[in-house]
């Protein structure tokens, strides 16, 4: 089995490539070569070491014909340019989301009609295709089921992709399948130009000892899952068989959410830390900001994923405690050991 993810070394990317090579099989058979695709290699990551690596340095829309140069089985799109990007930069969103992943599924359905296999073709959608309209407005409940209404030029785009990769699988060009993704937090390393960025950043920056501002009121309820929970749903969403008790339709799956509160958040930062640390995050309201995220859904029926077998992360601490267990070199010396952490 030849995999490509695209994004490959970008941060859910490296870490769906890193889940795979320790499996070193998806859908029931071995992975013969995985393909990670990127416009940035870092130097001397772990995963270029593996000799079932090969990599595909450069901007997605040019390196197509070396992507598809072998037979393509699995396809995990999550190459995309981020929420604040796409807002302040229209044309950058529109070529980066919508023609990359346009031409992706185009080299996929020339792949199909040379009589090749129909790759099984995974898009990364985001809770951003969901919005607040004042002639529709969301239900307390979210599901597959309610209308996206996006608010914001990241989620539009993500909504069109997927009515793309729903017609392309619909006319035989490729198996596709999307997962909408919750907002992922923590997120290790640096911060991004997400618009939801902060909901890692007021977390990740205070446990390293740095100060973190809060652009939204503590208030806001927000839907998260952790990167472990994010990648876990991925996976399962590539392999699920369609038919009854499996992936049935071509509806997306809303991966499973936990919601909290961003005061939920900080108190739990300051329970699992202490005062010193929570006390390094002042906050400071910024209407852009909020005007994305709290365009969007913060309660999710969670019963598609769940019927895939996935399930919400038990609690913020929970997502917090494995942050600090799976990055304790981000983390100040201070921090980590206290409360069992």
């Amino acid at each position: 089995m030849r995999i490509v993810i695209t994004g490959g070394f970008g941060f859910l990317g490296q870490r769906v490539a890193g889940a795979l090579l320790a499996r070193r099989a998806l859908c029931g058979a071995p992975v013969e070569r995985l393909v990670l695709a990127d416009r940035v290699v870092p130097a001397g990551s772990p995963l270029v070491a593996d000799p079932l690596v090969e990599v595909v340095h450069g901007d997605l829309s040019e390196r197509l014909d070396e992507i598809f140069a072998q037979p393509v089985d699995v396809l995990i799109h999550l190459a995309s340019a981020v929420s604040a990007e796409c807002e302040a930069d229209f044309d950058l969103g529109m070529r980066a989301n919508l023609d990359t992943t346009r031409a992706l599924l185009d080299a996929a359905r020339t792949q199909t009609a040379a009589g090749g296999p129909p790759p099984r073709t995974v898009f990364s959608s985001s809770v951003a295709v969901y919005g607040f309209d004042p002639a529709l407005p969301l239900p307390p409940v979210v599901s597959e089921a309610t209308l996206p209404t996006p608010r914001s030029s990241y989620g539009t785009q993500k909504r069109v992709c997927e009515l793309l990769v729903a017609e392309y699988t619909r006319r035989g060009f490729v198996d596709g399948r999307v997962a909408r993704l919750m907002t992922v937090s923590v997120r290790a390393g640096k911060p991004n130009a997400a618009a939801s960025g902060f909901l890692s950043g007021i977390i990740r920056e205070p446990l390293a000892g740095l100060p973190a501002t809060c652009p939204v009121s503590p208030g806001l309820r927000v839907a998260l899952a952790s990167p472990r929970r994010t990648v876990d749903g991925i996976l399962r969403v590539t392999e699920a068989e369609r038919g009854p008790g499996a992936f049935v339709g071509g509806l997306p799956v809303n991966l499973p959410a936990l919601t909290v509160t961003v005061a939920d958040m900080l108190d739990t930062l300051r329970r699992v830390a202490g005062d010193a640390v929570a006390d390094l995050v002042t906050v400071a309201p910024d209407p852009a900001v909020e005007a994305i995220v709290g365009s969007w859904p913060a309660a999710f029926d969670n019963a598609r994923a769940m019927a895939l077998g996935l399930r919400p992360d038990d609690s913020f601490e929970a997502v917090v405690r494995a942050y600090i267990e799976d990055h304790p070199e981000a983390v100040a010396a201070g921090v980590r050991g206290r409360d069992g952490t």
